[in-house]
């Protein structure tokens, strides 16, 4: 039963973290472009924001849950 929601929870955490957008190029990913942006997130974005960090909390609680039940 545990393994059926861990990989529901993983299919939603992969959806929410494909949803957000980052208009930065693959430079930035390495450390290039040089400019800070403040990033303030409001209405949906700010949901799926706060989703993924819940649903890795999630993820990550229910790996360790299930590493002392099985």
């Amino acid at each position: 039963m545990l393994h059926i929601v861990h990989a529901i929870i993983s299919v939603l955490l992969i959806f929410t973290i494909m949803l957000q957008h980052r208009a930065s190029g693959l430079s930035a990913t390495f450390g290039g472009g040089g400019t800070t942006n403040v990033v303030q997130r409001r209405g949906a974005e700010k949901v799926i924001y706060k989703a993924s960090i819940w649903l890795s909390v999630l993820f990550f609680g229910l790996a360790i849950l299930r590493w002392y039940v099985y």
